[in-house]
This record gives C-alpha cells, sequence and structure tokens, in this order.
C-alpha cells in the first residue's frame, strides 16, 4: 500500500513528463518482452531476470501508470486494449534506442568511427582538405562530419558536444578547454592593384592609419586580431564594410572599397596586392582544441594525435 501510494504521487497530474520517464523507461524492455511471450516464466528464462523479480516489475507498471496491461489466465497472460497501445510505442521507443545505440558505437569503431571537426573559412580551401588527405592515408574508413565556422561559435559547438576537435585562432584559454598551439600564419595588409601603396612589398601599418579597411565582424578571431594590431600601430580602424568571409573582403578590397588585414588566399585573387606588414608583428596563431574532460572514441584520439604531429607543419608551404 506504501508503494502504492509513493507512485500515484510520483505520476500525480502535475508530475513532470521527464519524472514519468525517469521512473518508467527501466521496465519498458521488460513488458515488451512479457508481451512478446504471453509468459510471465518464459519472458523471465529469455531475459534472464527471476520470475518474481519480473512479476513484480509488471504489477508497479501498471500501478504506476493507474491501467491494467496484462488479463491474468492462470500462468499467461493477454494485453489489454491499453496494453496493446502501450507496446506499440515501447516497440517504437526501444527500436529507437537500438538504432541510437548502434549509430554511436559505430561512430567510435577505431577503424571506421568518425571524426566531428570544426575549422576556420580560411583553413578550408587548402589546408582541411590537405589534412584529412593525409591522415586518411593510415586511416582510411574513418569518416568527417566537418563544420566550418569562426572561433568563438566553434568552442560553443565544442561545449555543446556538437565537435569533437577544432581548428581555430586565437588559440583559447579558457579552464574547460585543451588547447594546443600548431602554427602561426603571417597576415598582410591586402590593398587593391591601383592604390598608392601597391607598388611596395612591405609596409608599416601604421601607413594604412587613414585608410577604410574592410573586415569580418565582431566574434571573428580575425577581427579582434585586426583592432588589436591597429591599436598596436597607433589608430582605431576607419570601418566601412563587415563580412563572414574572408575572399568576399578580397572581393571589397579589388573593387576599391578599402584595405584589409588578412591571412594568405589559397588561390592569388586578381585585382589585389599583398603587402608583407613589417611593423607591429602581424601574425595569428592556429590551435587545435577540445573538451577537458571529454573522453575520446578511438578514431578522434587518432586524428588529435596526427594534427598534434603536425606542430609547426600544420599549413602548406
Amino acid at each position: 500500500m506504501e508503494h502504492q501510494q509513493r507512485s500515484r504521487a510520483r505520476l500525480s497530474p502535475s508530475s513532470d513528463t521527464e519524472d514519468m520517464t525517469m521512473l518508467l523507461a527501466p521496465r519498458l524492455a521488460h513488458f515488451a518482452g512479457v508481451a512478446r511471450t504471453e509468459h510471465v516464466t518464459r519472458a523471465a528464462q529469455e531475459m534472464q531476470v527471476p520470475q518474481s523479480t519480473l512479476s513484480r516489475a509488471m504489477v508497479r507498471l501498471e500501478q504506476d501508470l493507474g491501467v491494467g496491461l496484462f488479463a491474468r489466465h492462470g500462468r499467461t497472460v493477454s494485453l489489454t486494449p491499453a496494453g496493446r497501445t502501450f507496446l506499440a510505442s515501447v516497440e517504437r521507443a526501444l527500436a529507437e534506442i537500438g538504432r541510437a545505440a548502434e549509430e554511436v558505437r559505430a561512430d567510435a569503431d577505431p577503424a571506421t568511427g568518425k571524426v566531428a571537426f570544426g575549422f576556420l573559412h580560411t583553413m578550408g580551401a587548402e589546408t582541411v582538405p590537405g589534412l584529412i588527405h593525409a591522415f586518411r592515408a593510415d586511416h582510411p574508413r574513418i569518416r568527417f562530419s566537418l563544420v566550418q565556422n569562426y572561433g568563438e561559435a566553434m568552442i560553443e559547438r565544442l561545449r555543446s558536444g556538437e565537435l569533437d576537435l577544432c581548428l581555430t585562432s586565437p588559440v583559447p584559454d579558457a579552464p574547460d578547454l585543451v588547447a594546443r598551439r600548431l602554427d602561426e600564419q603571417k597576415l598582410r595588409l591586402v590593398v587593391p592593384a591601383d592604390h598608392r601603396l601597391a607598388s611596395r612589398k612591405r609596409v608599416r601599418l601604421a601607413e594604412a592609419a587613414d585608410e577604410t579597411f574592410v573586415t569580418l565582424e565582431p566574434g571573428y578571431g580575425m577581427r579582434r586580431i585586426t583592432d588589436d594590431l591597429c591599436q598596436e600601430a597607433g589608430f582605431k580602424p576607419r570601418i566601412a564594410f563587415e563580412g563572414e568571409e574572408a575572399e568576399t573582403l578580397r572581393g571589397l578590397v579589388a573593387a576599391g572599397l578599402g584595405v584589409a588585414l588578412l591571412p594568405p588566399p589559397a588561390v592569388p585573387r586578381p585585382g589585389v596586392v599583398e603587402l608583407t606588414v613589417t611593423a607591429p608583428r602581424a601574425a595569428r596563431e592556429i590551435g587545435v582544441a577540445w573538451l577537458a574532460d571529454r573522453p575520446d572514441t578511438p578514431p578522434v584520439a587518432a586524428f588529435k594525435r596526427f594534427l598534434l604531429s603536425r606542430r609547426g607543419n600544420l599549413l602548406p608551404t
């Protein structure tokens, strides 16, 4: 009687759906086994559960639901109409759980598993394809889920569990993350081909203090670096356009709409000239980051080792 009162209280109309799920979920497979065999003893043998335990579980399940699921006929049982309705949903739920279990096991397989890998837009044309090509020479069947985004967005996706690893810049410094510097990429001042500085090979950033800049939007690592370098050079950039992708900014520069600080392009862009910045030192660090306390699956661990082995040799020359 005490148990019945406790169960009914937990499944009162004010109970949360989550509470009901936690209470019922462990009994669903047992219910499906009894419903399939229509015999408690046979179901107990098949599931290797003591018959008394299984019988009590079915009684408690009916009590918690407040509905009779079985009609008893001696040693056999049959489903009531409510039981048949419940079984249809239980079987779908168990099948979905089975599919999910198979999927996560497949993703963790050392030979054929999956790595969820994030990287900056500027690394998508050349760097990342080259890395994956080299990695798959020894791991030909490992699969990748690839995500291109800016640094802060990728860090959030790491924290939410959507990514296993990400290549980003600046290299993050946070207590819940592990980050390793892998390489450094020099930045250039990109100017239109007919610009007053276009005949130069090198330039001090202060010489562009009066120029109009095109930059990435706030929140992007390159935007932060641009702002910091301009401040170090003694000025605040006058920004005319903000974008989400470096090659779009190069197009704006080619159209004469401003200058930009950018990493080298994968393919030279006509209409612009790229100048080496001599002062201040213009470069960005590229690093790999992952969550500190999350265990790696074998494919993730293998790809992480590979990335760390490329320290100092990450970027194409």
